[in-house]
């Protein structure tokens, strides 16, 4: 085995064949999912279901109980969103992109607060602060949920804090030993820019009824 495959997936030595093959799926189907978001596309909430039903099984398993709620409620969240996104504002329009107003942006301070807090009692509760990768899960919880609550909302600035988040999560998830989703947080960072430069484009224009592309 050569010293560069060894360093970047050298710790699935120890993993279960089927729980590999399932990191590798929800890794395909949440880009997808991030690809049908740049896209401005309904499909990015059965997608990302799919890959966020499959981490939360994994994360539970393997005992992150950050990523895991990360994970649970994103898959909440797209409920939610694939109802916002085809809601009508008029007969043959549904919900518009557009900026965030600043009642929705005291929103989001809230919600990373709430959010940090929670994480906070549930590692406490189970005596998760045991590593600095702790404190970092803490605030990326906090980021990516309130980048969740604002993409379900369909807000431009819902690509700022997928950002942020996903330029953490590189050297976390790969520190963690999952290089699969740390790859794929590489990805989703180039997107993301691409996503938010796209959605800018869209903005305040009437989405037609039916499939979104």
């Amino acid at each position: 085995m050569s010293p560069i495959f060894e360093f970047l997936f050298g710790q699935y030595s120890g993993y279960d064949t089927l729980d590999i093959a399932l990191e590798i799926i929800a890794v395909i189907f949440g880009f997808f999912s991030v690809w049908f978001s740049k896209e401005n596309n309904i499909l990015v909430f059965p997608t990302g279901m799919i890959s966020t039903a499959i981490f939360v099984y994994l994360l539970l398993k393997w005992t992150l109980l950050g990523d895991m709620m990360i994970n649970a409620y994103y898959f909440i969240m797209s409920v939610y969103g694939w109802y916002i996104w085809t809601r009508k504002v008029d007969e043959s329009h549904v919900t518009p992109i557009s900026v965030a107003t600043k009642k929705e942006h005291f929103y989001s301070i809230f919600i990373f607060i709430a959010t940090v807090i929670f994480v906070f009692v549930v590692y406490q509760a189970f005596d998760k602060w045991n590593n600095w990768t702790a404190y970092v899960d803490a605030f990326t919880t906090g980021v990516f949920f309130v980048g969740m609550w604002l993409m379900a909302k369909r807000k431009t600035e819902n690509w700022i804090y997928w950002i942020i988040g996903d330029i953490i999560s590189i050297p976390l998830y790969f520190y963690k030993g999952f290089t699969f989703t740390s790859i794929q947080y590489l990805i989703f960072t180039f997107v993301a820019v691409f996503g938010y430069l796209a959605w800018k484009k869209h903005l305040n224009k009437p989405e037609p009824t039916g499939i979104i592309a």
